[in-house]
């Protein structure tokens, strides 16, 4: 089975993730590359890694009026990523504009995952900004809406994975964030789960940074994740 592993390479050193990458071939699914980096390098620092032959998962979060995702999306549609983020809360018409503009790539279109809930907030941030206090209910109204729009996935927590699958059906990608092996710390987020767990409840992917990047040896971290799934 091909590893349901992403690996966040969370860096703006565009040789340092070129390397990590490279040296990850065959050990993980794909990498995810995020604001951070594609703010820095662009397209060509994208390109440098895709050329690898790794699915990318372009972690981006648009968020605007249905016109400016909708292009935005066509405009990334050459890079040929597997998925493009958007985030929930803009909308059901921005979320359409969206799919639909990653449908014109036909059967080679990147598939679009809606951004729920954010793993670094808990109840008392979303009431902070004047949200449902309750990140599970927040989580499955959003995720629904996505479904409901058109879109082919969202990204949510461990905790909200088994929720999820049952409401929204085995077709639905369940990209999880807040991955952490029983051997890594939590760091900044707050709504973790190990490998083995969130994939039992029904994710379909999982995201995997810092325990893999900041491991000594990235390549011994990934197959050891790997090794959890076969236990």
């Amino acid at each position: 089975m091909t590893s349901p592993v992403f690996c966040a390479l969370d860096t703006k050193d565009l040789d340092h993730a070129e390397r990590l990458a490279e040296s990850l071939l065959g050990h993980v699914g794909g990498v995810k590359l995020g604001l951070e980096f594609f703010l820095a390098h662009g397209a060509e620092g994208y390109r440098r890694i895709a050329k690898l032959g790794m699915p990318i998962f372009l972690d981006v979060k648009l968020h605007d009026i249905p016109n400016t995702v909708a292009g935005a999306v066509a405009s990334l549609l050459p890079l040929r990523p597997a998925f493009i983020t958007i985030h929930a809360a803009g909308g059901a018409a921005m979320m359409r504009a969206a799919a639909d503009s990653a449908a014109k790539a036909g059967a080679d279109r990147p598939k679009i995952l809606a951004v729920t809930v954010l793993t670094s907030l808990d109840a008392k941030d979303l009431a902070a900004v004047g949200q449902d206090g309750d990140a599970a209910r927040q989580v499955a109204r959003l995720a629904r809406l996505a479904k409901d729009s058109g879109v082919d996935g969202a990204v949510c927590s461990p905790e909200e994975v088994a929720v999820l699958r049952a409401e929204l059906g085995k077709d639905f990608t369940l990209m999880v964030p807040g991955i952490r092996p029983t051997w890594a710390s939590a760091g900044d987020q707050k709504r973790v789960m190990t490998p083995r767990e969130a994939m039992r409840l029904g994710a379909t992917h999982l995201v995997i940074g810092r325990p893999i990047t900041g491991a000594d040896s990235p390549v011994d971290a990934a197959e050891r994740i790997a090794a959890e799934f076969s236990d």
